[in-house]
């Protein structure tokens, strides 16, 4: 009931029938950094199970531990900042301008209402002001479906956070200012299409609320966690890992975001990918995680076989899905 590892590796039995080889990381160009579980939010579909309890946070030491490996690292070109509500570590403003300082791409992964925290409205402006790349959380275009999986109210507040956004020059025709949105599956199926979902969102939010964005990014909820968890009350957690098995794509198994993307958790752990990280599987599948500090750079990690699990399937179904969504055609 609680999301770990499957005891049968169905994603290597996948690849094992195809013949296709265990995937290996072949290069490094995104590191993405797990900077806390505290969120003002506890949305049912959160694979970090985060929320306005959580106590995990990274701490200065840790940051600056990363800035003295990215100086070694200069294969890396994008930092992605995820939670919980990142911008809610105490740290955030000076390790993006840090990384900015670098010359580094920032995405940050925003929840939209984290703008109406206290002591966090001039959030638009610091975005702008170090040209950070904004991934925000909005699952559908209704308050029904958004609430549903948010929150109640969450719709509302995302909807103004966007126009607030908007207005700071983000998601606006020929700005520089990049604001995409993403999309989760309100239960146990996969996204449709996400170009035909995108030309629906844009319809929706600037015919209703005026609403200007750049992508919409659709990523398949994956069977670990909170939404394994919610899996198992409905009881289609097996027959959700069946829909994932036999959606299976070659193709999106060729261009999974591990090959270039290492995951750091807010304990300065490694990992192959942020939901191994969720899992405490360590990267290749080490007996254990190693650290920041066990490492002289983020070019070690080049080379190695990624750790696979059958939670696995759930970025090589269907068109594929990663943390900048849709992988490839279906199949």
């Amino acid at each position: 009931m609680s999301g770990a590892p499957h005891s049968e590796n169905r994603f290597a039995g996948e690849l094992a029938v195809r013949g296709l080889a265990r995937p290996l990381r072949d290069r490094l160009a995104t590191l993405q950094i797990n900077v806390g579980k505290l969120c003002n939010q506890a949305c049912h579909h959160c694979h970090v199970e985060a929320g306005p309890k959580r106590s995990e946070i990274m701490t200065r030491q840790t940051f600056e531990r990363i800035d003295e490996l990215l100086e070694r690292s200069p294969s890396v070109e994008l930092v992605d900042l995820t939670g919980g509500a990142p911008e809610l570590n105490p740290d955030f403003r000076w390790f993006v301008g840090r990384l900015r300082s670098r010359g580094l791409r920032v995405t940050v992964r925003c929840n939209l209402t984290v703008l109406f925290v206290e002591g966090q409205s001039d959030l638009p402006h610091f975005y702008r002001d170090h040209q950070v790349e904004l991934v925000c959380s909005l699952p559908c275009y209704t308050a029904e479906n958004v609430d549903r999986q948010r929150g109640r109210g969450v719709f509302d507040e995302s909807i103004e956070a966007l126009r607030v956004l908007n207005r700071h020059g983000y998601g606006r025709a020929g700005s520089p200012l990049v604001l995409d949105l993403v999309y989760n599956p309100g239960g146990a199926f996969l996204p449709p299409p996400q170009l035909e979902l995108e030309a629906r969102y844009r319809s929706e939010l600037r015919e209703l609320f005026g609403i200007e964005f750049g992508r919409l990014l659709t990523i398949t909820n994956m069977p670990i966690k909170r939404f394994a968890e919610q899996l198992h009350r409905w009881n289609e957690y097996d027959s959700y890992l069946d829909l994932l098995s036999e959606s299976f794509n070659p193709a999106a198994a060729e261009q999974v975001m591990c090959r270039s993307l290492i995951s750091v958790g807010w304990d300065g752990k490694l990992y192959d990918c942020d939901f191994n990280q969720m899992l405490e599987i360590a990267a290749g599948g080490d007996s254990r995680a190693r650290s920041l500090w066990d490492i002289d750079s983020f070019a070690e990690l080049v080379g190695r076989e990624i750790a696979i699990d059958t939670h696995c399937l759930g970025c090589t179904a269907g068109a594929g899905s990663s943390c900048g969504g849709e992988l490839t055609s279906r199949a």
